[in-house]
Formats: structure tokens, C-alpha cells, sequence
């Protein structure tokens, strides 16, 4: 049985299953499916509807979280496990796997497809036609851009590769390629195509070594491949078949 708060407008054509809860003065439009085990907070809209939608449903797998004042176009799959902190956006036609997060204030604009277990920290935005990988990681005030020619109508999205990260306050341009296992460092500027497991860093980025060279502060071992050392927050079951390099 559903948990839907007396101040919530559910719509009788959404599709809701068991055991949801709807927080207080939220809305689900039409064309929404919530599956079992999910809580929506206070003041969010889901399902908005738009031009650019083609009226597709908008999935919310099983066992997902979505925090207050949080909007959710229709159009979009996610699959079990979301978890969003507060005032997200995220636009029509994502298609993302399971266990992704978004941060607070981040703004995903659509049109992207995203792998397994990503975290996105807050404030971060991914543009439109963005494709990335599984077990990414990007921190805060990451920008995803798009527009090679701002404005223009030719869109040239980013793509990222599994086990990358991306540190804060880095700007990604049209185009690029980040490598499996790469590391962008901070305040960094990076277009082109990158070559797997190096470290980037700097406006333009340019390449300055070898994951494998950076040790871990408590001079513990080195600190990539990150998977080696850190799996808080992943199953057991999907550490276990991790690469080891």
C-alpha cells in the first residue's frame, strides 16, 4: 500500500506501485510510472510535459529517492536505485541505469544516455546528447557543454568512459572524449580526445602523467585505479567483477 500525502495531486492516469511515498504538495502528471519501494519528497513535479518529450512515459524504477522541490520531465527511464538530493531538474529523454545520483541544484537537460552507478555531486550540469559511461564520478560545478559555436543549432555532446572522474569546477567542451580511468583535474578546461588513465589538468587541459603516478595522501599506495581501494556505496556483487586495472 502507497503512502500519498492529503496536499498531493496524483493524477488517475500515472501509474503508481507498491508501497510509494508522495510527500506533501507534489504533483504527478499523466504520463508517470513510480515503481515499488520509491519516495518522492514535498514540492516536486513529476512527469512535466513539453514539446520535446513526444509524450513518452517517464520511468522511475524501484527503490528510488527523490528529494524535495525536484522536477522531472516525462520521457526519461531510470532504472532502480535513484537517488537525487534537493531542487534537481532533469529534462525529457534520459535513459540512465541503475543507481545513479544527483546532487543538489544539478540540472541534467536531456537527451543523454548514462551508465550504472554514476554519482553526480551537486551543482552539476550535463548537457544535452552527453553519453556517459558506468561508475562515474563528477564533483561539484562540473559543466558538460554542448554548443561548439554558442548559439548555434549544432550540438556536439561529451562523452565519458567508465571509471573516470572529473574534478570540481572543470568545464568539458563540445566534443570531448574522457578516457576509461581517466582523472580531469580541478578548474580544468578539456576538449578533444584523452587517452585512457592519464591525469588532465589545467585551462586548456593538457596531459601530465599517469594515473598509476598519484599516491593516495596517507601514502597508502597509489590512488587510481580508484576502484582498487574505494567501494563504499557499490554493491558486492558489482565490486567483485571490477577490473583490477
Amino acid at each position: 500500500m502507497s503512502l500519498i500525502h492529503k496536499t498531493a495531486i496524483v493524477s488517475e492516469k500515472s501509474k503508481i506501485g507498491n508501497d510509494v511515498s508522495i510527500g506533501p504538495y507534489t504533483i504527478i502528471y499523466d504520463n508517470v510510472e513510480i515503481n515499488d519501494g520509491t519516495i518522492i519528497e514535498g514540492f516536486c513535479e513529476i512527469g512535466v510535459s513539453n514539446s520535446l518529450s513526444d509524450q513518452k512515459l517517464l520511468t522511475i524504477g524501484k527503490s528510488s529517492h527523490i528529494r524535495s522541490h525536484s522536477i522531472f520531465y516525462e520521457g526519461s527511464v531510470f532504472a532502480e536505485g535513484l537517488i537525487t538530493g534537493h531542487r534537481v531538474t532533469v529534462r525529457e529523454k534520459v535513459k540512465a541505469g541503475r543507481g545513479l545520483q544527483i546532487g543538489t541544484l544539478s540540472d541534467l537537460q536531456g537527451h543523454c544516455e548514462i551508465g550504472d552507478y554514476v554519482r553526480f555531486h551537486s551543482n552539476v550540469h550535463i548537457g544535452q546528447k552527453s553519453k556517459i559511461g558506468s561508475f562515474v564520478w563528477i564533483f561539484p560545478y562540473v559543466v558538460l557543454t554542448n554548443d561548439p559555436h554558442p548559439p548555434s543549432k549544432t550540438l556536439l555532446g561529451v562523452t565519458i568512459e567508465d571509471y573516470a572522474v572529473i574534478a570540481t569546477m572543470s568545464v568539458i567542451l563540445p566534443g570531448a572524449i574522457v578516457a576509461k580511468g581517466c582523472l580531469v583535474g580541478a578548474h580544468s578546461s578539456l576538449k578533444g580526445e584523452t587517452q585512457p588513465d592519464m591525469v588532465y589538468a589545467g585551462s586548456p587541459a593538457k596531459l601530465i602523467c599517469s594515473t598509476s603516478k598519484i599516491q593516495l595522501s596517507d601514502k597508502s599506495g597509489p590512488a587510481y585505479p580508484w576502484r582498487e581501494h574505494f567501494k563504499r556505496g557499490y554493491p558486492e556483487e558489482i565490486t567483485k567483477l571490477w577490473p583490477a586495472t
